[in-house]
């Protein structure tokens, strides 16, 4: 367990968000409870909660597309979407909108917080990752937005900031062009492909030593992007 850990409970229904705090705050957590999805969003940013348990079937802004707006606007912290809808197109559906784990309803309290606190070791491993990315004298700051080549900033978008962080996060995996869109740009909008790969370009223009062959934004054709990641110092 992590004591003290902050987690926002994003339900419409008073019952179970009832049954949901009285189980956590049991606990030691500190809970805090938004009863829509915009409420949720609200309190995500604001909050800066250490794990997210979310409802799917919600007024305002469902489940799915919260969670894609939460990935796109950078919340890393992890998603355990809460559901009565079963079927394994709902499940797949919101692991690719950026959910980390899945509970179908009804649940017993032992595997509420049984996957609560899997997901809490999971972020204690991974933050550290996330906070900063080093790419030979290139230091981005994901937590302040901020980047340096050397002593010189460097300015990046919101969404160059998004493409970067979703490479580093996926620690040198490929991440496909129509994922950038579905993370960075959002649900409401209709980007092409073509929009990733001009971000791309930007980025490299910026922080690769040679653009036109690339040492840490690799193309995989037919795939998409993945980060090459540094090796690390020697002991």
């Amino acid at each position: 367990m992590k004591p003290g850990a902050r987690i926002l409970i994003v339900e419409d229904e008073l019952p179970m968000r009832t049954v949901l705090c009285d189980t956590l705050s049991g606990q030691g957590y500190r809970v805090i409870v938004a009863a829509d999805g915009q409420e949720g969003l609200l309190k995500a940013e604001r909050e800066k909660p250490d794990l997210i348990l979310l409802d799917i079937m919600m007024p305002k802004l469902d489940g799915f597309a919260l969670c894609a707006e939460l990935r796109r606007l950078l919340v890393t912290a992890p998603v355990l979407m809460l559901t009565a809808k079963g079927h394994v197109e709902d499940r797949v559906r919101g692991l690719d909108a950026g959910a980390d784990d899945y509970l179908i309803k009804p649940f017993s309290r032992e595997e509420l917080l049984a996957r609560v606190r899997a997901q809490l070791r999971r972020t204690r491993r991974d933050t550290n990752d996330l906070k900063q990315l080093i790419l030979g004298d290139v230091r981005i700051d994901f937590v302040s937005r901020r980047a340096w080549r050397r002593d010189e900033e460097l300015h990046f978008t919101t969404r160059e900031f998004g493409v970067l962080h979703l490479l580093a996060a996926a620690a040198g995996e490929v991440v496909s062009r129509d994922r950038f869109l579905d993370v960075v740009w959002g649900y409401a909008s209709f980007p092409t492909t073509r929009t990733v790969d001009k971000h791309i370009v930007s980025l490299r223009a910026r922080i690769e030593p040679d653009p036109e062959a690339p040492r840490w934004i690799k193309t995989v054709h037919g795939a998409g992007y993945r980060l090459e990641l540094p090796e690390p110092p020697s002991p």
